[in-house]
């Protein structure tokens, strides 16, 4: 068996046991980064890797059972990491390489893992797909390299799925965890508001939170518990009782609300009804109770342009803070758009839009409020080719990621899991969303799927090369 066939959590029982070292980990998965550059995964490998490493496997020999400690893992470009050049996905901003790492990054390396490099994005993370003028080559799924991986995590699915990771550092502001995860057969954890904290960063509409890329749901949970730590000072900031990984036998039945309704008007894919429809039958043989509800609320134009307006402000807030004026013309077309509507929005246009997109969370909520767990597809539709966004991206975008932004703007906890790889080869993903901070529920439950089983491992080709 080569080491990348072993989950995270086989890895850190080898490492502790010594069976494996820190070092030869890294070498193994910086050997296939290099061999597989193609699928555009990274932007940025740590030139510092085999060091840290090496410092792990000495740690290793002390004794030291820190949580990571020795696990070679990717953080997404658009968290902060001192010494590593970090881009957010920009060529405004190609040679950025900060002083001190964001919250989330530092508890990390705190812990141990083996930072390999910076997994690729999209520009400021605002596209459902990851291309940029950084990196030569998009993100592409590893079972059909001519098709995104998503986004805006899509360098950090990527990477897990085609094996040159073993688990992944990702961040969520609409699905960009859990589209990914679905377009590459792994399992993508959104947490709730406030388990993971957004510092330096703050903001009282929080709609983006980190959290983890993996292939199994025991390998999430071990990476979300060194990442649920909220910095001092969080607005929302709470703590799990107990570890997450310790806890995914589920210790009763749910009831389960499910729709497929795409909620704009586009018919729903039937790979995407196929999704939803097998796994509430296996909810049901495991003694689940689940039921269909009309689709809370759609997607009607005023929502859509509060999204829209939201989105521009955010972007906004970045490109103002980090891009100098001079280098405003290296950003992307999608970007200069966002920033051009931005610079149309009045403070009552964000605040009135941040009020529109809270009542359309609140609806969800209300509609589900007897229910424990919600079931929809991840994306309607398989991964789309390269070149797929041009013209109206937004609208697009939005007709192929609708299910997932509610559960950002409710601040409730949802994971995309695999479902099938269908006839052509692609991967299909559903989507659970549970109870707010009752993320280890959600994973118990996303555990009971996977050992149902609900999908296969079922690898791409580059697995094996």
């Amino acid at each position: 068996m080569s080491l990348h066939e072993l989950t995270a959590a086989q890895q850190l029982k080898a490492l502790r046991a010594k069976e494996i070292g820190s070092r030869e980990l890294t070498e193994h998965y910086l050997a296939r980064i290099e061999r597989r550059a193609g699928l555009g995964a990274f932007v940025t490998i740590n030139e510092n890797a085999l060091d840290e490493a090496t410092r792990a496997d000495e740690r290793l020999a002390g004794g030291d059972r820190a949580a990571l400690l020795g696990l070679p893992l990717g953080i997404k470009d658009l968290a902060a990491t001192a010494g590593i050049r970090t881009t957010f996905g920009s060529a405004a901003l190609a040679e950025f390489v900060p002083r001190e790492d964001s919250w989330t990054a530092g508890l990390l390396r705190r812990a141990g893992a083996v930072v390999l490099g910076k997994t690729n994005t999209s520009e400021f993370g605002a596209t459902c797909y990851t291309e940029n003028d950084v990196t030569p080559s998009p993100a592409v799924t590893p079972y059909a390299p001519t098709r995104y991986s998503s986004g805006s995590s899509g360098g950090a699915a990527t990477a897990v799925a085609a094996g040159l990771l073993p688990v992944a550092h990702a961040s969520d502001g609409a699905g960009s965890i859990r589209t990914p995860a679905a377009t590459c057969h792994l399992v993508g954890m959104k947490p709730s508001r406030g388990l993971v904290s957004p510092a330096p960063a703050t903001s009282f509409l929080l709609a983006s939170t980190e959290g983890p890329m993996a292939r199994t749901v025991e390998d999430a949970a071990l990476l979300l518990d060194v990442m649920a730590s909220p910095a001092p000072g969080d607005l929302y900031g709470w703590r799990n009782d107990g570890s997450f990984s310790a806890a995914l036998d589920l210790q009763r039945p749910l009831r389960v609300a499910m729709w497929t309704d795409t909620g704009t008007g586009e018919a729903v894919d039937p790979q995407a009804e196929l999704a939803v429809r097998r796994t509430a039958e296996v909810l049901t043989g495991l003694g689940h109770e689940v039921r269909e509800i009309p689709l809370p609320a759609r997607w009607d134009e005023p929502v859509s342009r509060a999204v829209l307006a939201w989105f521009a402000y955010q972007v906004g807030a970045v490109a103002r803070l980090m891009v100098p004026p001079e280098r405003t013309h290296l950003l992307r077309p999608y970007s200069r758009h966002l920033l051009a509507v931005n610079e149309k929005l009045s403070a009552a246009d964000v605040v009135m839009a941040q009020a529109l997109l809270a009542r359309y969370a609140s609806t969800f909520l209300a509609a589900v409020d007897d229910y424990d767990v919600v079931l929809t597809p991840t994306t309607n539709g398989p991964p789309v080719p390269i070149g797929y966004y041009t013209g109206d991206e937004a609208d697009l975008m939005l007709k192929w990621s609708c299910h997932t932004p509610w559960a950002n703007l409710a601040g409730v906890p949802a994971i995309s899991l695999p479902s099938h790889v269908d006839g052509d080869g692609l991967p299909h993903g559903v989507h659970l969303v549970g109870r707010a901070r009752r993320d280890a529920e959600l994973l118990a439950l996303a555990a009971q799927l996977e050992s149902a089983p609900l999908w296969d491992e079922l690898h791409p080709p580059s697995w094996h090369q």
